[in-house]
């Protein structure tokens, strides 16, 4: 049997009787996902698998097929018309079709065509997964599709670490912005661009000749940080309150990085205003007396307003974007534009 022949008439059984003889049968659609390793289907789907009486599949490369003939299953290569298909059930027969990748969207509209047209007895229809995918499956799709544009595609495989490295600082701009604005389609877009920026790193991460690492290794690493500040959650220290969580993590954190002042780790690079309350935050969980400098300028004035922000709970950085905001609507409205 080939997916260009299809023999819908069913075996010769000249012992059922004339009812069971024109009874319509039953299609089964098994679906699979290509994200779950082959022959890992659920028990559902074996014991249908065994019982049917027909098993086709129009690809003969599926990855499912030398698992199901190893099992003792014979499944037939072909790729049946609906008419054809409705056919090889009738006689009460259930016929098992083996769904390629993309899921037999000409089959499956074929078969609703038949069944809107009121002419046909139509077999039982059921849709069966057989495998289900994970939470958080569609990352590997996304790996899959960065390797490929990587090997594949002229500007990307030329991409360094360091020419990508403002693309991540605007992305995580857009992020910011997309939160701040509470638009939750932007959100998942900007979510995705940032952690393309985390793929798209970690991909040529494994090209370094001398110190390689994987996304993989990237994931690794930071699942073992978080098991190992959440001790109240994977361990036997309690929390019950955001400040004892928030302590767990700052003590295993000193920990872990040996520092020896609390300044350590501060990116200076970020904008001025969240550096300077960085500083601030450190010094108070520390709790050190440490006064802040004097001198002229708007600088120091500014440090002492962030100070003031952190003390009190307020993101300098974020509430002087508001304030350019509601400042940038006033320039429109001055222009007799809309806001």
């Amino acid at each position: 049997m080939n997916a260009t022949s299809f023999d819908p008439a069913p075996d010769p059984a000249s012992d059922q009787d004339p009812d069971q003889a024109l009874a319509p049968g039953r299609v089964v659609l098994l679906t699979t996902s290509h994200r779950v390793a082959p022959g890992l289907m659920s028990w559902p789907a074996w014991q249908v698998l065994h019982a049917a009486d027909r098993v086709l599949c129009a690809d003969g490369a599926h990855p499912q097929l030398p698992y199901l003939r190893a099992a003792g299953i014979r499944v037939d290569e072909a790729s049946p018309t609906a008419e054809e298909l409705v056919a090889a059930c009738t006689g009460g027969r259930t016929v098992v079709v083996v769904a390629t990748g993309e899921g037999e969207p000409a089959l499956t509209d074929g078969l609703a065509r038949l069944a809107g047209s009121g002419r046909v007895s139509m077999p039982e229809l059921e849709l069966l997964p057989a495998s289900y995918d994970l939470p958080g499956a569609r990352l590997l799709d996304l790996v899959q599709v960065m390797d490929r544009i990587r090997a594949e595609c002229p500007w990307s495989s030329q991409q360094t670490h360091k020419g990508l490295a403002k693309y991540g600082i605007e992305e995580a701009y857009e992020l910011v912005e997309a939160i701040e604005d509470g638009d939750r389609d932007e959100l998942r877009e900007e979510l995705g661009d940032v952690l393309l920026q985390v793929v798209f790193h970690s991909r040529i991460a494994e090209e370094d000749p001398d110190a390689p690492f994987s996304i993989d290794d990237v994931a690794g690493g930071i699942v073992t940080k978080l098991v190992h500040r959440h001790p109240h959650v994977f361990g036997d220290e309690t929390a019950s309150t955001p400040e004892e969580v928030k302590e767990h993590w700052l003590r295993t954190k000193a920990i872990e990085k040996q520092r020896e002042s609390v300044t350590d780790g501060i990116p200076l690079g970020q904008p001025g205003l969240a550096l300077a309350a960085k500083l601030a935050s450190r010094v108070r969980t520390a709790g050190l007396e440490v006064s802040l400098p004097t001198g002229q300028g708007i600088g120091y004035e500014l440090l002492a307003l962030a100070a003031r922000a952190e003390a009190e709970g307020v993101d300098p950085e974020a509430a002087l974007r508001v304030a350019a905001r509601a400042y940038r609507d006033a320039v429109r409205a001055a222009e007799g534009l809309d806001a």
